[in-house]
């Protein structure tokens, strides 16, 4: 059987009234097959969509949780190549979709082409680019093409109705919508700029799905955002939990997330 791509993923639980549950983990994290443990055991436990991290040395968007965690990789000798090898050994053991959470240098450095390739003979979904918009994205847009891969764009607060709409027309899988400007990590309130952000993408394409970062930390917050929007991408939370409790803590914290979306 054909694995369902992410949207379909997203689009199926929507109309099913349960909503979705997006989840990250870093790749390299302690060890890369200490990593793929985690994220096996995330899709097993409630995250619907994976976000798997490419370890980087200028973490520009992320917080202190997932910035010592992605360091922790590199130290340990964390490759590029290795995020294929990880990405073939959750889609081996799983059905969800796993897209790559990665900038853009390390793509370009590797090759926009080879890693297209590389990214879908590994069995997975296709990119999440924070750092890469629309507009500079040619390169991008006709090798995602080419291989069949979701490449997931950025809206945030701040958008323009001209990037909503770039965005929402050229994001395959979703739009992250980011809830706050700055860096991820837990926040006590999840902004109201979030619900703004999800407007501006739905007014660009109603058919486009919406997921909302940054700053989701409890149950009550994924339920929230499930109720306008198509999914919640939880990371810090899940990376803390690891780091406090390893994969048990993990395993406890993600079904913790998802317990108030309707099953």
């Amino acid at each position: 059987m054909a694995r369902k791509t992410t949207a379909q993923v997203l689009r199926e639980n929507k109309a099913s009234g349960r909503g979705s549950l997006v989840g990250y983990f870093p790749a390299g994290y302690p060890s890369l097959e200490q990593s793929v443990e985690a994220a096996v055991a995330m899709c097993q436990n409630g995250v619907d969509v994976l976000e798997l991290g490419v370890p980087y040395s200028d973490p520009v968007m992320d917080g202190p949780v997932i910035q010592e965690a992605t360091l922790h990789a590199l130290e340990h000798g964390f490759k590029l190549r290795n995020v294929f090898e990880a990405v073939k050994a959750i889609t081996d053991l799983v059905d969800t979709p796993v897209l790559v959470m990665t900038y853009w240098n390390p793509v370009l450095q590797y090759g926009v082409e080879r890693f297209a390739a590389d990214l879908a003979a590994a069995g997975g979904a296709g990119l999440i680019t924070p750092d890469l918009i629309p507009d500079e994205a040619q390169l991008w847009l006709d090798a995602s093409e080419k291989h069949g891969l979701d490449r997931v764009f950025l809206a945030a607060p701040t958008s323009t109705t001209e990037r909503f709409a770039s965005a929402a027309n050229l994001s395959r899988g979703f739009v992250y919508a980011v809830s706050t400007m700055g860096i991820t990590g837990a926040r006590e309130e999840l902004d109201n700029l979030a619900r703004k952000v999800v407007a501006g993408v739905r007014a660009a394409d109603g058919e486009q799905t919406t997921c909302v970062g940054i700053g989701i930390s409890t149950a009550e917050q994924v339920a929230e955002v499930n109720e306008y929007a198509d999914g919640a991408i939880v990371g810090s939370a899940f990376v803390k939990a690891y780091a406090e409790g390893g994969v048990e803590a993990l395993k406890v914290k993600v079904q913790q997330l998802a317990s108030k979306l309707a099953r």
